[in-house]
């Protein structure tokens, strides 16, 4: 999910390790998300939207085009 890298970068060029302990995970699962070599789980993807303050449907690139 490119996306994480973009939130990374707005938020003071934050690192995959500062994530990764922020939210509980390795820097490594962090790094494969980003790569889209490793699905997310559910809990980890509201992690995430909880610590960006963006929606799940933000981080995963779903547009609603009504």
């Amino acid at each position: 999910m490119k996306k994480i890298s973009e939130l990374r970068a707005q938020n003071e060029n934050m690192s995959q390790r500062e994530l990764a302990e922020a939210i509980n995970v390795t820097q490594a699962s962090i790094s494969r998300w980003e790569k889209n070599q490793l699905s997310i789980s559910g809990a980890n993807l509201i992690k995430l939207a909880t610590y960006f303050k963006v929606s799940t449907d933000e981080l995963l690139g779903i547009e609603d085009n009504q």
